[in-house]
């Protein structure tokens, strides 16, 4: 029986893509699917055969603006991630909440991220069932802190971690959000200390090769396995092709939705600390910076572009972590704030790079060195190239359309 699938996206295109991978499964097996994504990723929805109900916040132009800018600075403080999100979309929250609540009209099934708990107010509002999407470890365990704590606590002071970040959150959306259910979903306000841990459904959508699963998550907490985009009728334009053709593997540098205060300074230390390692570069940018050495692009999917690379050196964000340990080759992860310091601390545990290069300290010559250790060490690449068939051989988005099934 067809049904109408909400699926809430509100980020940016690492967050989008693996929704939209699942949502092509489910279109696939008759579901109508509606994405609920910021406008400027109608055409990647609309190119899977999803509906889209678009978003009036452009992540993109959020972290271009000054705000967005100090919440780049603000590493992996909660506190600060948290409370520059607060301030950046306070002003806009009702106009978008309404936007999702119009974009889940007719839904039987919705799912989205832990962020708002979007899923859990508008299914007790349609009375429809709901589940949730973890893009990272958020279910609280002993195992290791929240992902934006940046140490180990030991065990009890772990599981703190994620009710102090949930409660964080909870204090800082609950103004505008009781009074959203009150007023638009008719439902009554939570209470102070949020709504309990009852969901019905949470798919981790990761590996549990990347992160062991924790001994003390519910039984109802599924790690999944990624869920990949792949796009592969594409076609690369001839200088692409022509670069990668006219020499060995380059490495590949690009930063996704992040855009650094001073892009030209960036760009700079990239092509110094490629020219100090002695490696070609295809970066992420104009085209018309390239030279002989360094072909700059637009957009070219990162599932056809990156095994084809020596190593990768990105941001840490979710999607892309996912993309350069999938393609099998070293990872050189520069994070920002957020989750991406957790995931640059997996990759390198993991033995799939080396030691991060935060970016707020991201020197050339750092940089070169984080290059030459992950294209040079036959350790690095050995372990990435069996992870990569690890998570290869994994389908995530299978088994989640599988769990989805129970409900």
């Amino acid at each position: 029986m067809s049904r109408t699938v909400v699926i809430f996206a509100a980020g940016s295109r690492g967050d989008i893509q693996p929704c939209v991978a699942l949502g092509r499964a489910l279109a696939a097996r008759g579901d109508r699917v509606r994405l609920v994504a910021s406008a400027r990723y109608a055409p990647l929805a609309h190119a899977s055969g999803l509906d889209l109900a678009p978003l009036t916040v452009d992540p993109a132009e959020i972290l271009a603006s000054d705000e967005g800018q100090e919440l780049l600075a603000g590493g992996r403080n909660p506190v600060r991630f948290l409370t520059g999100f607060r301030r950046i979309l306070g002003p806009a929250a009702r106009r978008l909440l309404d936007e999702c609540l119009a974009g889940s009209k007719d839904a039987d099934l919705l799912l989205g991220p832990t962020l708002g708990l979007l899923p859990r107010h508008l299914g007790e509002h349609l009375d429809v069932p709901w589940a949730l999407i973890h893009f990272q470890p958020s279910r609280p365990t002993a195992a290791f802190p929240h992902p934006f704590v940046p140490r180990p606590l030991g065990g009890p002071l772990n599981r703190a971690s994620f009710a102090a970040v949930d409660q964080i959150a909870w204090q800082l959306s609950r103004p505008f959000l009781n009074p959203w259910r009150r007023d638009a979903l008719g439902l009554p306000p939570l209470p102070l200390r949020g709504a309990p841990r009852d969901e019905p459904l949470v798919l981790a959508c990761f590996s549990e090769h990347v992160v062991p699963r924790p001994a003390d998550w519910p039984a109802h907490v599924h790690l999944t396995g990624y869920w990949t985009l792949d796009e592969p009728d594409f076609t690369p334009p001839d200088d692409l092709a022509a670069f990668l053709a006219d020499g060995p593997p380059p490495v590949y540098v690009g930063f996704g939705s992040m855009v650094p205060k001073d892009p030209r300074m960036t760009d700079l230390t990239v092509r110094t600390a490629l020219r100090l390692a002695g490696r070609r570069g295809i970066v992420q940018g104009d085209p018309a910076t390239s030279d002989d050495d360094v072909l700059a692009v637009r957009d070219v999917p990162h599932t056809w572009l990156f095994p084809r690379m020596a190593a990768v050196v990105h941001h840490g964000g979710a999607g892309t972590t996912a993309a350069g340990l999938r393609a099998g080759v070293p990872s050189v992860v520069t994070p920002f704030f957020g989750d991406q310091p957790y995931w640059a601390e997996r990759v390198a545990a993991l033995g799939a790079g080396p030691a991060p290069v935060p970016f707020r300290t991201m020197t050339a010559p750092a940089l070169a060195k984080a290059i030459r250790r992950a294209t040079s060490s036959e350790t690095i690449r050995t372990r990435a190239a069996d992870l990569g068939a690890r998570l290869r051989a994994e389908d995530g988005v299978t088994r989640a359309v599988k769990l989805l099934d129970r409900l």
